[in-house]
Parts: C-alpha cells; sequence; structure tokens
C-alpha cells in the first residue's frame, strides 16, 4: 500500500473513471471526495472544456484545478489561466472546411476556452452530449467571430466507431502537426500537437511545489496512458481497456460506476 504521506496531489480521468456511466457525477462519492480534498489538491484531467467539469466539483462539493481539452487549457483552483495552446485560426477554418467537405457524415463541435459552438443543437450527437457533459452548446458557424485571434483548443468529432476511426487516420494524415486521439469509440478528439494529458500534470506538479512521484493518477482510456505513466502511482480502472492496464502500476478493484476512484482514495489517504 502506498503511504498516505507521501501523496500530494491527485490526477483523475473524468468519463469511465471519476463519474457514472451515464457520464454524470456520483452522489455517494462525494463525502470521501471532499474529504480528500481538504487533504491534497484533486485535478480534473478530461476532454470536457471547463463548463463540462464546474457541474461535477459543485455537485460534490469541491474545488480544484482542471485541465480541460485534454490538457490544452489548464486552470488553478480559482480559475486562472496556467496554459492555453489552441489551434490558431487560420488552421481552425482550414480544419472545419476540410471536415465539412471530406467527412460530411461527421458531427463536429469546435471549443475554445468558455465557448462550446456548433452548426446545429438540434443534432442529436449534439443533443447527447450536452446531457452528458452538463453543458450546453452554441448555434454558430463562425469561428473568427467566436474565437478570434485567440484560435480553437478542440475540435470534437462525432460518429459511429468506423466513420470515427477512419476520421482519425483522415485527420493525423492531413494534419500532421496536429494531435488527433480517440477518446471512445464515438469521439475523436483533435488539438494542437504539443497537447497531453502528461504535460497538463507535469504543469500542475510544478505549480503546487511537488514531484510527479508525489501524485496519484486515474485513468480508464488509451488517451490517458501518457498521464498515467507521468506519475510512480498510476491506477487504470476495473473497467479500463486491456491496454491502459499494461500501462499502469496498479488497477482499481473497482468500476467508475462503483465510485471506483473515492473508495481507493479512501483507502489510500484516509484509512
Amino acid at each position: 500500500m502506498v503511504d498516505a504521506e507521501s501523496i500530494k496531489i491527485v490526477f483523475s480521468d473524468v468519463d469511465g473513471t471519476f463519474v457514472d456511466d451515464e457520464h454524470h457525477p456520483i452522489p455517494e462519492s462525494g463525502a470521501i471526495i471532499r474529504a480528500v480534498a481538504d487533504r491534497v489538491p484533486i485535478c480534473l484531467v478530461s476532454a470536457r472544456s471547463p463548463e463540462g467539469l464546474y457541474p461535477i466539483q459543485q455537485a460534490l462539493g469541491f474545488n480544484g484545478p482542471l485541465a480541460c481539452y485534454s490538457g490544452a487549457y489548464v486552470l488553478d483552483e480559482e480559475g486562472n489561466e496556467l496554459l492555453s495552446s489552441t489551434i490558431p485560426l487560420a488552421d481552425a477554418l482550414e480544419i472545419k472546411a476540410y471536415l465539412e467537405r471530406e467527412l460530411p457524415h461527421i458531427t463536429v463541435g469546435t471549443y475554445g476556452f468558455h465557448t462550446w459552438i456548433v452548426d446545429s443543437r438540434s443534432d442529436p450527437r449534439i443533443m447527447r452530449e450536452e446531457y452528458l457533459v452538463m453543458a450546453t452548446s452554441k448555434a454558430s458557424r463562425d469561428l473568427a467571430g467566436e474565437f478570434g485571434e485567440r484560435g480553437v483548443h478542440k475540435f470534437l468529432l462525432m460518429g459511429e466507431p468506423k466513420d470515427i476511426l477512419q476520421a482519425q487516420q483522415m485527420v493525423s494524415e492531413r494534419f500532421p502537426h496536429l494531435t488527433a486521439v480517440r477518446s471512445s469509440d464515438i469521439l475523436c478528439e483533435v488539438m494542437a500537437g504539443d497537447v497531453s494529458k502528461s504535460r497538463a500534470v507535469q504543469l500542475l506538479c510544478e505549480h503546487y511545489g511537488v514531484t510527479p512521484e508525489q501524485a496519484v493518477a486515474f485513468g480508464d482510456g488509451q488517451n490517458d496512458i501518457d498521464m498515467l505513466s507521468a506519475v510512480e502511482q498510476s491506477y487504470a480502472m476495473a473497467n479500463a481497456e486491456p491496454e491502459v492496464k499494461l500501462a499502469a502500476a496498479h488497477e482499481v478493484p473497482w468500476t467508475n460506476a462503483e465510485c471506483g476512484v473515492a473508495r481507493m482514495l479512501e483507502q489510500l489517504l484516509l484509512g
């Protein structure tokens, strides 16, 4: 068992890890999460926007830094920006036009800072995503007007599994300077090439004056592997993909729906 005194910071993925199978916070885990957050920072590291993470913090009653858009936009516990890595506007406009032309059957969401725009909020895929992340999109096709020279943090591609696999391959080949990673079989995240969860972990460790050896991290998907490899005490959820379990130092005995993160943290830090 890891020594509780050696843990100074907690990093956790969200979907498939920190929330239930409906992607919503689990009230039963709130008391443990609050007790842990009183001792060490709990940092949510997710492909979600800030607005997709605030409801989780609010529901469980804790505060902490956020690594949004898979590490492209990092905020401290007071909401101050620590890192912003965007796709420049000119590139974003080219990418959006390419997606519309070559992959018209894919639904695209565009994210930057605290804004999420879509072509149509009545698209069933957008409606589902709004429900899952408890955030509201805005119908707009005006990337320049919405984001300006600040650029875009992420494109989210939504579609059928075979189409998302094809989309990831096509985007990676057409735009090799970007990062295109599937966060599930029906979702692909497209971000600037220097974006990674491990970079956000390193930045937040430096911000809090701790080392990765004093960190613990939880994840379930392939886009969590680089985060798990960045810390010494890494945990794959019971529901994690096989590759993630191989990459992690430990395995959580419980799934996300069984409050696995909270129960593991209770053993590590409160037991």
